[in-house]
């Protein structure tokens, strides 16, 4: 029969004191160290962000009067048409759309017209990169359903879903979308 001492447990109290210190040691570097590549990420992200606001090249968005102004003295938000301080520039894509519709033998033929507050620079890049803008909408109206194009809600929603392809059509191939909606200009559905 063994007997224990006070002086025996102690060396073991030590250990495990040390190794408890060692572990929180190792998760407060490994959670602080997180931590601060998070903030780094976040900062960099910002400063980025920043930089882009700040791009001569970035177009500028007009107002009523004419002046340019960028997108942060604007807001730093899209313009609201319910404001009325903006301009709007149109633009017809002279070329009508055909496509089949998904799930059936049915087709739409449509003419689309955008328009968008920032300067002639978003409709120049949307006539530069038409044969892309083309080929995006064709795709998402080769997705579409004929019975769901019946309705209002239908084509609001795919006026919606065309405003998003095209703004992201121009921002792969420009870095910067614009588009504030797209309009039907003729639309047949058979």
């Amino acid at each position: 029969m063994s007997v224990t001492t006070p002086e025996d447990t102690q060396p073991k109290k030590k250990k495990s004191k040390v190794k408890a210190i060692v572990i929180g040691l190792v998760a407060v570097t490994v959670l602080g160290g997180g931590g601060a590549a998070a903030g780094f990420y976040v900062a960099g992200n910002m400063v980025g962000s920043a930089k882009a606001a700040d791009d001569p090249n970035t177009p500028k968005i007009i107002l009523k009067d004419g002046t340019a102004v960028s997108a942060k003295e604007a807001g730093d938000a899209l313009p609201d048409q319910s404001k009325n301080k903006f301009k709007i520039t149109y633009h017809q894509i002279e070329e009508p759309f055909t496509s089949n519709l998904t799930h059936s033998e049915s087709y739409t033929q449509l003419s689309l017209a955008v328009s968008t507050y920032y300067d002639e620079r978003v409709i120049q890049n949307v006539v530069d990169h038409e044969i892309a803008i083309r080929s995006a909408v064709l795709m998402q109206l080769s997705q579409q359903d004929p019975f769901e194009l019946d309705s209002n809600e239908g084509k609001l929603k795919l006026k919606k879903d065309l405003r998003e392809v095209i703004n992201a059509t121009l921002k792969d191939k420009t870095g910067f979308g614009g588009i504030e909606d797209v309009y039907f200009t003729s639309m047949v559905i058979q």
